[in-house]
């Protein structure tokens, strides 16, 4: 039979294959009941339909899955471009893009944001002592306690290494200073590292936002407030001020010209006398650097020592002061003003115990001059110490095999105990002023002192007492035993004529009277970072 013989199924079969090769699977044509060649034809195509339509099913489903997890792919590259790894916060990216919604939200009507950039006060030292495993933990701690104390349309973020960021929306002073204060009570609760707890505390600085604010603006404004505060102390909450602007612009000059500064006559060196207690002997001076800027006059070490340290020139500025030092001593010594046990005590930063090449610097540098190495006494802060890694307790061994002596300086404001102490190869302590002080509530402790000084008997080490100002101060700790101090009961720190003019007098300073050598005042409460 044929389509001319008027078979309606061949018209039927022909309409089938015709939709089939248009894509139409779903159609389907009914056999009839010949169960003819006609109808098997029927049959296979309506089955090459029925697999057709399932292989097109299996591949758009296959596609609908590779469209799902291509976009799954994109939202977590976003979201890992716009995470901090290690916290789980937003990062810089994310926050400045944030910024930016709430400063468009701001100029359609809504309230200001507030931008609060925080910097962890003490994590170097957690980072140092403790090791990097440690010191992630601490941040991620420290992220979770920000997320607590923030709202859910604000955004919490780490904006690399140990500073943080909180953007407040839709903010008022209040709100924002609220926010800062929760911050500072979440970060002073201890945190437990090992065996030991520490508190990472931080410095924050806030910025409410006006109409005229970018988001770099803001970040900007924001950072000088938080360096204002770092500046200012532990745990501390400062909001912008635009002089605050003129103050960053004057250290960056600063800085630059410190540079400039370091080994010209702009720098030069004092000496405060280190005082043998039991006779009122000088069995030594402590070196202390000072720098007469041209124009702005004397400049406080507390601000130009931190500065060297920020910009990386703290290396060159402790070797020119060690330089000058020990010419100075050589010159003493040839014109015979010292006695064979007199030391000439150095500061030296931690930097400096990280570079390979100090000891051979130290080692040449006394031989040059030609000046004994027992007369040379190195002074490490007490933290430097403590956490100090392989390399610094290489560089200390090392001087102490050269003959150096090593001595702990500003004893009793970090980590001071009895087992660390026995431990670390050092010669002396030096015990911080701070320990001398009056307390707040009454008069100064000398059972106290009297238990800091037998601690420092039971390590072995000998004791310098700085900060020594009345005359009950030095009486007491004559009456302790042999030790040393120093201070502005005995002297200020000197210039180097009037420091050799007293070594060349021979004189003993007071131990028993209130009158003070070369200017200082007894019970001089300014006595600073000199003593």
């Amino acid at each position: 039979m044929t389509a001319e013989d008027g078979d309606p199924r061949l018209a039927m079969l022909v309409d089938g294959i015709v939709r089939l090769s248009r894509g139409d699977l779903s159609s389907r044509m009914t056999p009839s009941a010949a169960r003819d060649d006609v109808d098997a034809v029927i049959t296979g195509v309506n089955l090459l339909a029925e697999e057709l339509e399932l292989v097109y099913r299996q591949f758009e489903k296959r596609v609908e899955n590779r469209t799902a997890m291509l976009h799954q792919a994109h939202l977590d590259m976003k979201r890992m471009a716009m995470t901090d790894a290690l916290t789980g916060l937003s990062n810089r990216v994310d926050l400045i893009e944030d910024i930016e919604k709430s400063l468009n939200a701001q100029r359609s009507g809504s309230a200001p944001p507030a931008l609060l950039l925080l910097d962890l006060d003490s994590f170097k030292n957690i980072n140092d002592r403790f090791g990097h495993d440690a010191g992630d933990d601490v941040l991620r701690e420290v992220a979770e306690r920000l997320r607590s104390v923030v709202r859910a349309t604000d955004t919490v973020a780490r904006l690399g290494g140990d500073e943080f960021a909180i953007l407040v929306t839709e903010a008022t002073m209040e709100i924002a200073l609220g926010v800062a204060n929760r911050a500072l009570e979440v970060l002073a609760q201890s945190i437990d590292v090992e065996e030991f707890s520490v508190q990472p505390r931080a410095s924050i600085g806030l910025r409410l936002a006006t109409g005229e604010h970018t988001a770099d603006a803001l970040l900007h404004e924001a950072d000088t407030a938080m360096y204002a505060a770092k500046n200012e102390g532990r745990s501390t909450i400062r909001t912008f001020e635009p002089v605050m602007l003129y103050e960053r612009q004057l250290r960056t000059l600063m800085a630059s010209e410190l540079r400039d500064a370091i080994g010209t006559d702009q720098l030069c060196v004092h000496y405060q006398p280190v005082v043998n207690l039991s006779d009122g002997s000088v069995n030594g001076v402590e070196v202390l650097v000072r720098w007469e800027h041209p124009s702005r006059g004397m400049i406080s070490p507390e601000s130009f020592i931190p500065l060297a340290e920020e910009i990386g020139a703290i290396s060159e500025l402790d070797r020119w002061v060690m330089t000058t030092a020990l010419q100075q001593f050589a010159i003493w010594r040839a014109a015979l003003l010292v006695p064979d046990d007199f030391q000439m005590r150095v500061n030296i930063s931690a930097v400096e115990l990280r570079q390979l090449d100090m000891v051979d610097f130290v080692r040449s540098l006394l031989k040059r001059m030609s000046v004994p190495p027992p007369a040379l006494v190195i002074e490490i802060t007490e933290s430097a110490l403590v956490s100090g890694g392989e390399v610094e307790t290489y560089s200390l061994l090392s001087f102490k095999q050269l003959g150096v002596s090593i001595e702990i300086d500003d004893f009793g404001t970090g980590y001071s105990s009895i087992s660390y102490l026995r431990k670390l190869p050092v010669d002396m302590v030096k015990v911080d002023r701070s320990i001398l002080q009056e307390p707040a509530e009454g008069t100064w402790q000398p059972r106290f002192v009297a238990a800091v000084y037998q601690l420092i008997q039971a390590a072995g080490l000998g004791a310098v007492f700085e900060g020594i100002e009345t005359r009950e101060q030095a009486q007491f700790l004559r009456s302790l035993g042999e030790l040393s101090g120093q201070g502005f009961y005995f002297s200020k720190p000197l210039p180097e004529p009037d420091i050799t003019a007293l070594l060349r007098s021979r004189s003993a300073l007071p131990l028993g009277q209130d009158d003070v050598l070369s200017g200082g005042q007894a019970n001089d409460g300014t006595a600073g970072s000199d003593s």
